[in-house]
């Protein structure tokens, strides 16, 4: 394992230097149990951070793309702090890297899916002309509240029943829509209903204006979308950004269904080839663009099926719990899988949000309105 370092062009170059991976073992007086797990709803940021090897780089060196530190508690539980370099791999080559440490650990000699590089897969010519999805930062509302470094970090439970009765009422709007109801767009993904009314809760917790407009970037995969498609096991980044806008006024009063309509469209027709290329070509000539968009834009992430949730033990059971250790960009939100502590977020989906610390009440406000409420014998009211 080498250093990653910036040269004089601006691009990155891996510095074979065989310096090896930072690892740090730790020891911690007390047990899981009294952090919660680390599962409060808001995410005690300098807590976490403790659990993370923060390993000074050198200048002449570069800085190292993966660094681990393993914290025993007191009760014999551990947590297992990795940090890498988002330039050399997205969530889905993270998720990878982890199992392969399980599987090593367990006694295997290699991995079952072996690293694959073939990130010359992913550069192509796009096709000439500007690309319609090209938006303008200046269109797009601001927030009273920005800029600002007094944020939050938080956690939102969506248990299964709330979001079957979200997606219930979306599709109750749509049935006079005969339209989407002939194309066979009345059924929405779990994504779809969420995203959209994360977007709208957020919208609102902001107090963006109602005359401008108001845009979600949703993170896409595009493993399984290119065709030919990639390689199983290649870890690096592959993902791009599929934009919607819409006014804030159609965001904030027109029926929830529509918002995800467009969610649901946008997804479609973003996985084209086509379009794939066209925003990777995008991104390599335009990459201030993201840099303009910080922090007026939301970018919605899905994470649930990385596979970090499951079937990776490395000796003592499946983990108990998966937490990101947050930065600070007021523009991400990211759908996690349950935890393994509360039996009753089985299927439903953990929220998590940065917002400035005067978004927050209204936006707790507007997911605890999504909640289904139950009797005493679990049935919702």
């Amino acid at each position: 394992m080498g250093t990653i370092k910036m040269q004089s062009d601006g691009k990155l170059q891996i510095n074979c230097n065989a310096i090896g991976v930072p690892f740090l073992v730790a020891n911690a007086d007390c047990q899981l149990s009294s952090l919660d797990y680390l599962d409060g709803i808001e995410v005690d940021v300098k807590t976490a951070q403790k659990f993370l090897f923060d390993f000074p780089s050198d200048p002449n060196e570069g800085e190292h793309p993966l660094v681990i530190q393993v914290t025993e508690f007191a009760c014999g539980g551990f947590t297992i702090g990795m940090g890498l370099s988002h330039s050399i791999c997205d969530g889905s080559g993270a998720a990878q890297f982890f199992r392969a440490m399980a599987e090593l650990a367990s006694g295997k000699s290699e991995p079952s899916i072996k690293p694959v590089w073939q990130r010359q897969k992913l550069v192509a010519k796009a096709p000439p002309g500007t690309p319609k999805f090209i938006v303008d930062p200046a269109s797009l509302a601001t927030s009273p509240f920005l800029p600002t470094d007094d944020i939050l970090h938080a956690y939102f439970n969506v248990n299964a029943e709330s979001i079957k009765r979200l997606r219930m009422d979306l599709i109750k709007e749509c049935e006079g829509d005969h339209v989407h109801q002939t194309q066979g767009n009345f059924y929405f993904t779990t994504f779809e209903v969420l995203a959209a009314y994360v977007w709208r809760s957020r919208f609102r917790a902001m107090k963006l204006s109602l005359d401008a407009k108001t845009l979600i970037c949703l993170v896409m995969n595009i493993r399984r979308h290119l065709n030919p498609p990639l390689p199983d096991g290649y870890y690096g980044n592959s993902f791009i950004n599929a934009n919607v806008v819409l006014t804030g006024k159609d965001l904030n009063e027109k029926p929830l269904s529509e918002t995800a309509k467009v969610i649901k469209e946008c997804k479609k027709s973003s996985s084209t080839n086509e379009y794939i290329y066209t925003t990777l070509e995008l991104l390599e000539r335009e990459k201030e663009l993201n840099v303009m968009l910080k922090d007026v834009a939301l970018a919605v992430s899905d994470c649930r099926n990385l596979g970090l949730s499951e079937d990776i033990d490395f000796g003592w059971g499946d983990p108990v719990n998966l937490v990101i250790v947050p930065c600070d960009d007021v523009d991400l939100c990211l759908f996690w899988p349950p935890n393994n502590v509360d039996p009753s977020m089985k299927g439903g989906i953990r929220v998590h949000v940065t917002l400035p610390r005067a978004a927050m009440p209204k936006f707790k406000e507007e997911m605890d309105a999504l909640k289904v409420q139950e009797d005493h014998n679990g049935n919702a009211l």
